[in-house]
């Protein structure tokens, strides 16, 4: 059989990516049974030789070269890979990069690229520059085949190319910097496209134009494709979801590159044996050495980039990076190019795959392990010391995790005959370094804190991150805020020392203050209908006719209509050659327009004053000019002035044709009467401001939940500091800036409240309603699971919540705000309940402040309770008693001073009325403030008029927020509601004095948390401060201070038990009275 070549060159048909047409009828069958063989070969090869996967691609391009050289000795074996070989190259590139292309933008961090583009851009220029001019001097110097100019340039493009894949992937599993791997992809990705480029223009330059638009617009849609892989992260997919789609395209790329090498293996197999050659062996190592020390050159030359870029880069992350020039599947596609894009063809085309192929195979093997083994011995991939002594510690904190649960285990019944010998051993967790750490740097870090803290404020960035995925995921945060917090975590994660600040992250989003502005020049800029206090004369009928026309929008509208027809005069008037056939037209016409706009504007100087008498007219305009304060008047009237200015001119240039002055001055005026569509902008006015209000909301409420979230989150990472801290000082530290952060956040919280309440009322109503919805979908699936609904009833509910949850898009940006009055249904002690509010609201009265009033200080007696219905005020004071005495508690230490923000909603003093002590805390106002206020003789009489229990709500109400506040992550399953608590008592508050007793019953009460003073532990005589959760192991308590309130959580079964006798007495009573359903609960004094 003769032999096969590649593309023959006739404007028919596409290039082919080997062999010539076939001599015989070609019966095209068992293609797919090829396809399927090599993706089981693939499968079973990768099952078995898991950590091998180039000796894996090396089979199968060796199991494809023996098909192919069947093939060109077997007519049989020849029509069935003969699909592939009339297959054009571009199609086979167009059938498997796209998907490629799109897990590697998926797998790139796209705000790490996008820090650091430009150096990225630069070390990928320097890359391609570099290959494209070595590689190709050395093909010419050193090989023996009759290789063209052009052949040899676009042989060493191919060559140049970094697999984005590959070149990484033995990085990721050692633990090295995710920011040089980015790096990394980030050149192999510019080299692609330059690549991509070169090879575009010269295929551009052999096929029809329609071929190559075609072309562009394949690679636009990669792009695009590429573009949309940046773009998606983790908050684009629900977790599971996230991870189904990214194991499945990694399956599909797998299976791809698999196909890839085995077709590629049986291209170069349909070529002849003779023409392999004992040179195509030194020559390839040639080529393998000078790839290699291309890569060495282009390192040493983005060096000074890359140190000025990262303050982590040195001489050993220089050695790594040298050997992460590995090739792959991009050089395999385009290697057929370089035969059909070359102007003299070579008799074996073959061998520019063989090289590629060949290449590709050692530099995976080499390169990856030469690389790997390069950052573990120059310890680029150990654990730090810092990092050693946080993994230390987390290990410490779950083997006490292990153990506090086999202590519990221990006292239950059913596990009495347990071998918890066996347990303990087989459950124990020995701390096992995973890499070593270097004398060197066991000795300066142990010196320095500095980099302990630097450790530490990694950690807390990646905490944040996880807290803003985890905001989302529940809910709580939209997903563009979610995303403007980690692109900000992100790019500062980066910067050595940087803790992530609120103003950080508000510079990070490019604040667009500029639209508050522009808003405020266009509010300057709406006209207005000024409404005047003038009752013209009956006697005179024309002045009240002329006065109706003035003052209403008809003559408006007439005003901007005669603008409008203005137009087409001037269009004639700019058009030279219109303009000199009707020179006399325009002229009557400008006398028209001139005419109109006077007598407008002399309606408007007339009855826009006060007039008392036509006769003083002149004086009234003279003395109050009330006609120029609306500055659209002014510009009409600087209008008519250019306007008669302008006749003028016409009117002398007539008598002085000859004056050349006179006449450019004329030209001139003719242009300005551009100046009379001016007006027309008023019409504009309006609906921009409407417009800049939107998008001013839009910030607001989207810098409102960003605020919130970065709230949240640095609360999460103050829960995990304990973990992340090595020391005590790293642990004191931490929590003062973290601290600091969030008071500087909620600071900026409450101004947002104070300056846009309307726009934080929507978005609260629209979160509190998305909290309801997420509540009763996790319901719907609890009782799905348990088969009290069947799944056909599910999807039906399903549906109407989930529409309920699109149907918030479009949930309006700003709700106005309440009445004050309405603020006491806010109360949430009060329950929404007519008689208590009834009774408050007569008794309320309404508090106003100024900037810098001082609302109550520290060390007075309490006046009462101050709601506050609009402002800021800044609340400052030690660490809270709680009731405790400092000769009790001598380990208490220092009481550190803090600062909290209080604004619309918040309740002042409530603590302080209900002990009747002094205030411990001074509350400033920082802006003008309203508070409704409740005296403190008021609300005892209502505690006397609703005995016991609205005082024993306000006491409930506070216990929940302390227990709340403390111990937010061991409650996060309990359902504490107020309402719950109230109707249902999951939770009561127990009260108990100075040597009084209360038994702790394990089997009912979940949680026992003691909230305001303190006890003892009657059997082992430990004290409890609050606040504090007793341990399950103390079953009696006795109070040691003058007061001391508990919160009671009881266990699920006896709330299931009470909650239907509950719902009866709450029904038949308008006050429940705390204590009738709980045995030995004391009256609450």
């Amino acid at each position: 059989m003769s032999s096969y070549f590649w593309a023959q060159n006739e404007s028919n048909r596409p290039d082919l990516l080997c062999g010539q047409p076939a001599d015989y009828l070609v019966e095209e069958k068992h293609f797919t049974t090829l396809v399927c063989f090599i993706v089981v070969l693939g499968g079973l090869l990768k099952m078995c030789l898991k950590n091998s996967e180039v000796i894996v691609l090396t089979i199968l391009s060796l199991s494809g070269f023996v098909i192919g050289h069947m093939a060109y000795n077997s007519v049989e074996v020849h029509q069935i890979v003969y699909p592939l070989l009339r297959t054009s190259s571009f199609s086979l590139y167009s059938y498997f990069s796209p998907l490629i292309i799109f897990m590697v933008a998926l797998d790139v961090e796209f705000y790490t690229l996008k820090k650091m583009f430009w150096q990225v851009l630069l070390t990928g220029l320097i890359s391609f520059s570099t290959a494209s001019i070595i590689i190709g001097y050395v093909v010419i110097k050193f090989n023996k085949d009759s290789w063209d100019l052009q052949s040899c340039l676009l042989f060493s493009i191919t060559l140049g190319i970094i697999d984005p894949l590959r070149s990484v992937n033995s990085l990721k599993t050692i633990g090295i910097s995710k920011i040089y791997i980015d790096l990394i992809r980030g050149e192999s990705l510019i080299i692609c496209s330059i690549a991509s480029i070169f090879f575009g223009n010269f295929r551009g330059n052999r096929i029809h134009f329609s071929i190559f638009r075609v072309e562009f617009l394949g690679m636009s849609g990669t792009l695009a494709l590429a573009a949309v892989g940046l773009n998606l992260d983790s908050l684009t997919f629900k977790p599971k979801i996230e991870l189904v789609i990214t194991k499945f395209l990694r399956i599909f790329s797998s299976v791809y590159e698999h196909l890839i090498y085995a077709f590629f293996g049986i291209v170069i197999g349909c070529g002849e044996l003779s023409h392999y050659e004992f040179y195509t062996i030194p020559f390839i190592f040639i080529l393998f050495t000078t790839v290699n020390v291309v890569r060495l050159l282009t390192i040493l030359l983005v060096s000074p980039i890359l140190m000025h870029s990262n303050y982590e880069y040195n001489w050993r992350w220089g050695v790594v990076i040298t050997w992460s020039g590995i090739k792959g599947v991009f050089n395999l596609l385009w290697a057929p190019d370089v035969y059909n894009l070359a102007e003299r063809k070579v008799e074996v085309p073959q061998m520019f795959i063989l090289y590629v192929q060949v290449i590709s195979l050692l530099t995976m093997g080499i390169n990856s392990y030469v690389m790997t083994q390069s950052a573990r011995k120059l310890d680029l991939c150990v654990l730090s010391l810092p990092r050693q002594m946080i993994l230390q510690n987390a290990t410490q904190h779950i083997q006490e995790i292990v153990q506090n649960t086999i202590t519990l285990f221990k006292t239950e019944k059913i596990l009495t005959n347990v071998n918890w010998t066996l347990v303990e051993d087989k459950t124990r967790i020995e701390y096992i370094p995973f890499s070593h750490v270097s004398h060197n740097d066991m000795k300066t870090e142990s010196t320095t804190d500095e980099a302990l803290m630097e450790e530490a404020r990694l950690h807390v960035a990646a905490i944040q991150m996880s807290s803003f995925e985890k905001q989302r995921n529940n809910g709580i945060l939209e997903i563009e805020a979610a995303r403007i917090l980690i692109g900000a975590a992100k790019c500062y994660y980066s910067i050595q020392g940087k803790f992530m600040s609120i103003y950080d992250v508000s510079t990070y989003m490019r604040t667009r203050s500029w639209l508050i502005k522009f808003k405020n020049v266009l509010t300057f800029l709406e006209y207005c209908i000024e409404k005047i206090q003038f009752i013209p004369p009956e006697s005179n009928t024309f002045l009240t006719f002329i006065f109706h026309i003035v003052f209403s929008e008809e003559f408006e509208y007439t005003g901007q209509i005669i603008n409008l027809i203005y137009i087409y005069p001037m269009i004639i008037h700019l058009w030279p050659m219109a303009r000199g056939l009707n020179v006399s037209a325009l002229i009557s016409i400008n006398y028209y327009f001139m005419f109109l706009y006077v007598l407008e504007s002399t309606l408007k100087v007339l009855f826009k004053i006060e007039i008392e008498s036509i006769k003083r007219a002149i004086q009234i305009i003279i003395l109050k000019r009330k006609y120029f304060q609306q500055c659209w008047n002014t510009l009409e009237f600087f209008i008519l002035v250019i306007g008669i200015i302008d006749i003028f001119c016409v009117y002398f240039v007539k008598l002085r044709p000859d004056n050349l002055a006179l006449i450019q001055l004329t030209v001139i005026m003719g242009y300005l009467r551009i100046i009379r569509f001016l007006p027309l902008f008023k019409i504009i006015v309006p609906i921009l401001i409407r417009i800049a209000d939107v998008q001013i909301k839009k910030r607001l409420s989207l810098m409102y939940s960003i605020t919130k979230g970065y709230i949240k989150s640095q609360e999460d990472a103050k829960l995990l500091i304990k973990q992340i801290a090595v020391c005590e000082s790293i642990y004191q530290k931490l929590c003062e800036i973290l601290e600091t952060n969030k008071q500087d956040a909620v600071k900026e919280l409450v101004l947002m409240e104070h300056e846009g309440r309307d726009v934080v009322i929507a978005l609260k109503t629209k979160q509190a309603i998305r909290n309801v919805i997420a509540k009763a979908l996790k319901n719907l699936t609890f009782l799905c699971s348990r088969g009290i609904i069947d799944k056909h009833e599910v999807i039906e509910i399903n549906k109407v919540l989930l529409k309920k949850l699109k149907a918030l898009n479009n949930f309006p940006k700003a709700i106005p705000p309440p009445t004050p009055d309405i603020y006491l249904h806010n109360i949430i002690w009060l329950e929404g309940k007519d008689v208590l509010i009834d009774f408050f609201k007569e008794r309320a009265k309404l508090a106003c402040f100024d900037s810098g009033d001082t609302i109550c200080k520290g060390g007075e007696m309490p006046q009462g309770i101050y709601l506050i219905i609009s402002g800021m005020a800044i609340l400052h004071s030690l660490s809270p008693t709680f009731g405790i005495e400092s000769s009790q508690r001598c380990d208490r230490g220092s009481r550190v001073m803090s600062t909290e923000f209080c604004t619309t909603g918040d309740i002042i003093g409530e603590l302080s009325c209900l002990l009747k002590r002094e205030i411990e805390y001074t509350v400033i106002c920082e802006t003008s403030l309203q508070a409704c206020f409740i005296s403190l003789e008021d609300l005892y009489e209502g505690f006397d008029a609703f005995w016991p229990s609205l005082e024993y709500k306000i006491w409930l109400k506070l216990a929940l927020s302390t227990a709340y506040q403390y111990f937010e992550s061991s409650l996060i399953d309990e359902d504490l509601r107020f309402q719950n608590c109230v109707m249902f008592n999951q939770a009561y508050v127990e009260t108990l004095s100075s040597y009084s007793d209360m038994i702790i019953d394990n089997m009912t009460m979940k949680f026992v948390i003691i909230v305001y003073g303190s006890v003892i532990d009657t059997k082992t005589e430990e004290p409890y401060f609050a606040p504090c959760i007793i341990p399950t192991t103390c079953e009696q308590v006795q109070g040691t201070s003058a007061l001391s309130k508990l919160l009671i959580i009881q266990a699920s079964e006896l709330t299931q038990r009470n909650r239907n006798t509950n719902v009866m007495a709450s029904v038949n009573t308008v006050f429940e009275q705390p204590g009738k359903n709980i045995n030995g609960r004391q009256k609450m004094s």
